[in-house]
């Protein structure tokens, strides 16, 4: 999925860890990821989030697409902070995934990510 993913690779996205219904992620921040505070902008923290989450929802072997996410920003970012997130729960009812993502900089918690999937018939070819 990476290898298809432009905006993923932009970020600098590297995949870290995959199992089914699970995926580990990490990137560092940039400068051109900072807001006018100097912060890191949310965006970058939810769309590293939401690629764990998209990676993880897709192990399965059927394509799953996001119907609902949210996150909660804990910490403040900084340029040149290394940054990694894990969807550590998969849940599977049926056609229906949830995904939680904890983002972190070392072992401490920055975010938490909750996301909603909906996985289609579709299989995902090698």
């Amino acid at each position: 999925m990476l290898s298809q993913d432009p905006f993923a690779q932009w970020l600098g996205i590297e995949v870290l860890a995959v199992a089914i219904g699970r995926c580990k992620v990490g990137m560092v921040v940039r400068k051109e990821m900072l807001n006018s505070m100097g912060k890191a902008h949310g965006g970058i923290c939810y769309s590293l989030a939401d690629t764990a989450f998209g990676f993880s929802a897709n192990t399965h072997g059927k394509y799953a697409v996001s119907i609902e996410t949210s996150i909660n920003h804990i910490e403040a970012l900084e340029e040149g902070d290394y940054l990694t997130a894990e969807a550590v729960t998969d849940i599977a009812k049926t056609k229906i995934g949830f995904n939680i993502v904890e983002v972190k900089r070392e072992d401490q918690i920055v975010a938490l990510f909750k996301g909603v999937v909906y996985r289609t018939n579709k299989d995902w070819e090698e």
